[in-house]
């Protein structure tokens, strides 16, 4: 198979390769003479490819994204429900106010409601017995 055409570096490239070669170093991973060797052949590569080979024997110097657990995922689930009932809230208690804010506080009913709602979801998705596995859509039958 031919090899691909050597494409040319850009000087973002380069300040790339740079800074990954300073944490790199910050790291323990290059010594001080490496570092300044590999620093200097940065500077000075032409290709995208001469900036792969300086880096070559180094791994990716950004840490590797951690997957989240059920418990953290229902937790941001519960966080994301709480700002949606906290806006659906607020818009009432605005509505209510424009309208003159007379009579009866009937947004009241609707944020028991939807806290009530929110209550349920986060005991039931975090509480003693969290339930953290997936529920199929139930399907309606008319």
């Amino acid at each position: 198979m031919a090899e691909p055409p050597q494409l040319r570096a850009a000087d973002s490239d380069r300040d790339r390769a740079a800074a990954d070669l300073r944490e790199h170093f910050a790291a323990g991973r290059l010594s001080e003479a490496e570092f300044s060797e590999r620093l200097e052949a940065v500077y000075a590569a032409t290709t995208v490819a001469e900036l792969a080979r300086i880096r070559a024997d180094l791994p990716d110097p950004r840490p590797l994204p951690v997957p989240l657990g059920p418990r953290e995922l229902a937790r941001r689930r519960i966080y994301q429900d709480a700002g949606a009932v906290v806006i659906l809230d607020l818009g009432c208690v605005v509505v209510w106010a424009a309208t003159g804010a007379h009579g009866q506080f009937w947004p009241i009913w609707v944020i028991a409601v939807s806290a009530l709602r929110l209550a349920r979801d986060a005991w039931r998705l975090l509480g003693p017995a969290p339930d953290t596995t997936p529920r199929r859509p139930r399907r309606h039958r008319f």
